[in-house]
């Protein structure tokens, strides 16, 4: 071979390189319709959520994107099925503080969610709000807990499964208050309040989104919110860190993530596009009345938030002894 001819053979090598390394981002979006799966049941806060956003993503990529919702097992079967699905950019996962962060200490799950799952962008978060069924009996926080100690495991209270966040918050607030209570799992926000609003279980440490009209219908009576401070759409509900249980904290959120080996430059291109719908001010609005405040973040800093809030919930339920039992 020829001077010449090792010139453009080497020329020719690499173009391939050049466009065999742009082909994901050149296929953004993916060829096929997109799925955002969501672990929990139509109707919750969850769901709605990712609704909106699928909505809007879809208008600005140009292409359908629909939204599977995968209940059961507090959201770890979605969990599963978006780690063993196609790493091609068309599949995405409305992820979790439960099986991504709480769940993987509770019992065995079948993925590892800092290998077998990819993370893309942060979505939103909200504090859970403790509401009771009207004929409780109760309207504080100290009236509950009295209640609880009168009549130990008499109380009980509703979650979205578990080792979802709502599980925890209850595991937290039994610790923090000496009480026992019962734990109810169930497939999603919208069965929990269904039995909460049809005097089937005592409390749920519900989404502000699932329970807000319900309490503006007064038909459920609300005693704390689980963040460090109110929030701006329920001024007058305290907290429970100042109704006697200083430093109580138990947000809430979810996170878009992928499956593990989906390419980089596809999980680049994702995050740009989700990142645009939480900064849009049209979905920030309506995801701000609903009581979900967006978390756009790059790919590095959901990484690092997650392990924060894996070693933070991991000691909770070493300490508790946590089971999925």
């Amino acid at each position: 071979m020829n001077k010449r001819q090792l010139l453009r053979a080497t020329i020719l090598s690499a173009a391939a390189l050049c466009l065999a390394s742009r082909a994901p981002a050149q296929d953004f979006p993916p060829r096929k319709t997109v799925t955002l799966v969501v672990g929990f049941a139509a109707g919750g806060a969850a769901d709605a959520a990712a609704r909106l956003i699928a909505k809007k993503l879809g208008e600005n990529i140009g292409q359908t994107v629909v939204v599977d919702n995968k209940a059961g097992a507090g959201g770890n079967i979605a969990h599963q099925q978006v780690a063993n699905g196609p790493a091609d950019g068309s599949m995405l996962l409305f992820g979790s503080i439960g099986p991504l962060t709480i769940a993987p200490h509770v019992m065995k799950v079948p993925y590892d969610p800092f290998k077998d799952l990819a993370a893309v962008s942060g979505g939103v978060n909200f504090p859970n709000v403790l509401v009771v069924r009207k004929g409780l009996g109760v309207k504080t926080l100290a009236e509950f807990v009295s209640l609880a100690k009168k009549k130990p495991g008499s109380v009980d209270y509703a979650s979205t499964g578990a080792g979802s966040a709502s599980h925890l918050a209850g595991e937290l607030f039994e610790q923090r208050a000496g009480i026992q209570m019962v734990h109810v799992p169930y497939k999603g926000g919208a069965p929990a309040l269904q039995d909460l609003l049809g005097d089937r279980i005592a409390s749920y440490f519900s989404a502000p989104p699932t329970a807000l009209p319900h309490i503006d219908a007064g038909t459920l009576i609300p005693l704390v919110t689980t963040g460090l401070t109110r929030p701006a759409y329920m001024p007058n509900i305290p907290t429970v860190a100042e109704s006697g249980f200083p430093g109580f904290e138990a947000l809430n959120w979810y996170a878009f993530v992928a499956p593990g080996k989906t390419p980089v430059a596809m999980l680049e291109r994702w995050n740009q596009a989700i990142v645009k719908v939480l900064s849009d001010p049209g979905v920030k609005d309506v995801l701000n009345k609903h009581g979900l405040t967006p978390q756009p973040t790059s790919r590095a800093e959901l990484t690092d938030f997650m392990k924060k809030e894996d070693a933070k919930w991991g000691a909770i339920v070493r300490e508790r002894k946590i089971t999925a039992n």
